[in-house]
């Protein structure tokens, strides 16, 4: 399984990128400065960051009540899950 291997890794390093990012982005709202656009966010997410956009969201409570935003990091998310359980179904 050298591909899944490779893909949770993928997922940790940008999870831990994203979610910096995340937090980077909630600093500067609390003190009004220059913002981190959403769409490089939605793409850390799509390169595999994912998770960690879910835990910037969770736990830094950061972007959670925009439901445009929130809603394509759900797609970002069932993009990754669907790809990953089409991989193991085709793989047998």
């Amino acid at each position: 399984m050298p591909f899944l291997r490779s893909y949770l890794y993928v997922c940790l390093l940008m999870s831990v990128l994203t979610f910096v990012w995340y937090a980077f982005d909630k600093w500067r709202a609390t003190r009004g400065g220059k913002r981190v656009p959403e769409t490089t966010l939605h793409l850390l997410e799509l390169l595999g960051g994912w998770p960690g956009g879910c835990l910037g969201r969770s736990l830094l409570r950061h972007k959670s009540s925009k439901a445009s935003f929130v809603f394509i990091s759900w797609l970002i998310a069932i993009l990754h899950i669907t790809a990953i359980l089409a991989w193991r179904i085709n793989r047998g």
